[in-house]
């Protein structure tokens, strides 16, 4: 058992169904870190007391796959790497531990409010767009104006994998993750693995949660990432890093790989 491992089994258990009521109380602001293992280790040692971690059947880090799509010339990715207002993203994720799956669509509109819908999902067809899955992602994005045919043109573009934890502050509503053993594969089975990476994200409400002052403390501040835009710049030695390049350059440089261009 690794000293993550262990900071995590000291925690009381919380159930999801408490975990998403309480949740939903609060309109919640993201923050999202990128961290050395070895400094999630001491973070999860240095949580307030009273944080509870989700546990389900047993589980307590809990298995993640998304199946991300894009176009052939990655307009989705291209939308992200720029910061263009009005932008997408179609994926599936898969509990890998539940075998239960969703397909997901993610917008951002003119009004710069990240939207997520999903849709119940067969885990065997995580990595093609069904009929149903066709339509559903259609009709969601269809309020950007972008074209019919974008989504005839949609492929699978990269697999993105993880361990997820959990953890409930004592803190009314707010929740925090943190994600380990990422790693990333393309459609030809390229592969990129980070097991020294933690990325910690922080919901909560405008006004930072003690988790955040917990990792302000430990001189880290929150970054621009994407699972899907940081991960396929980082794989791709051909595509510039764009908005990704500070976190690309200190966490994710392999030799040979990332170009990290402004």
């Amino acid at each position: 058992m690794s000293a993550l491992d262990d900071g995590v089994a000291a925690l009381a258990p919380v159930p999801l169904d408490e975990l998403v009521a309480e949740a939903a109380l609060l309109t919640r602001v993201d923050r999202k870190y990128v961290l050395p293992l070895a400094d999630a280790e001491r973070v999860v040692a240095a949580l307030p007391a009273g944080t509870r971690v989700l546990e389900i059947g047993g589980h307590r880090g809990l298995r993640y796959e998304s199946v991300y799509f894009d176009t052939p010339d990655l307009l989705s990715w291209r939308l992200a790497a720029h910061s263009r207002r009005r932008r997408f993203k179609v994926r599936t994720r898969t509990y890998a531990d539940t075998g239960v799956a969703f397909l997901e669509v993610k917008t951002r509109g003119a009004r710069r409010a990240t939207v997520k819908e999903r849709i119940d999902y067969d885990v065997d067809d995580r990595e093609r767009l069904t009929p149903e899955g066709h339509e559903y992602a259609e009709a969601s994005l269809r309020p950007l104006g972008l074209d019919a045919g974008i989504v005839d043109e949609l492929v699978p573009t990269l697999v993105s994998g993880y361990r997820r934890t959990t953890f409930a502050p004592p803190e009314a509503g707010l929740r925090a993750t943190l994600d380990v053993g990422l790693a990333w594969e393309l459609p030809d089975g390229t592969r990129l693995e980070t097991p020294q990476v933690a990325i910690v994200e922080t919901k909560s409400g405008a006004r930072a949660s003690d988790v955040d002052r917990v990792l302000w403390r430990a001189g880290h501040r929150p970054v621009s990432i994407s699972k899907y835009g940081t991960g396929l710049a980082a794989i791709r030695g051909d595509l510039a890093a764009g908005r990704w390049a500070r976190v690309l350059r200190r966490h994710f440089a392999r030799e040979g790989g990332v170009r990290c261009a402004a």
